[in-house]
């Protein structure tokens, strides 16, 4: 999803130390980034890219505290992007959920997205136990969506290096969840 994983998250660090500097920067470049991601995924709906972005943005915002520096920034930037989008698309399918009145606005505060986020820690420590080979072609193929072509140019592996790699760390992750349950 990003090609400037490293600046990304250099600005995102110093921000987090109280750059503000750097953090209004992240956020400047992180929307260019999340416009091109957002208007590839819908180009069927261009008015609604620029308020997903903001909402994306947002959420980014709210859960920066849950950004681990040792984890791929691209992999915890793509999963919020991509569970925004989702979201969208849910709200779009029920009709316009957004001008339903609120019966409980204490229903909709009251509770947290905790599963979401325990998986998604989940699956860091889990690709964290994989060596650099599998983990950054499965991160980049399956959780950004990038194709083989990509990864491979981003990673500088070849893609028979990364076909082989996803195969391999799935494999392992299975053998891993297998041997947890």
């Amino acid at each position: 999803m990003f090609s400037s994983e490293a600046k990304l998250k250099g600005m995102l660090i110093r921000g987090l130390a109280g750059d503000a500097a750097s953090y209004e920067a992240y956020l400047r470049e992180l929307s260019g980034h999340l416009r091109g991601f957002l208007r590839r995924r819908l180009a069927w709906l261009p008015d609604e890219v620029e308020d997903l972005v903001q909402e994306t943005l947002l959420a980014v915002h709210i859960q920066r505290h849950t950004y681990d520096a040792n984890q791929p920034l691209t992999a915890w930037l793509h999963a919020i992007a991509r569970y925004k989008l989702v979201d969208f698309l849910r709200r779009r399918s029920r009709g316009d959920a957004l001008n339903d009145p609120l019966d409980d606005a204490a229903e909709l505060f009251g509770t947290a997205d905790g599963d979401a986020s325990e998986a998604r820690r989940d699956l860091a420590v889990l690709l964290g136990q994989l060596p650099p080979g599998q983990r950054l072609p499965i991160v980049h193929t399956k959780i950004e969506g990038l194709s083989v072509a990509e990864t491979a140019r981003l990673t500088g592996m070849s893609e028979s290096a990364v076909k082989v790699g996803v195969h391999r760390g799935l494999k392992a992750l299975v053998a891993r969840l297998k041997d947890i349950s």
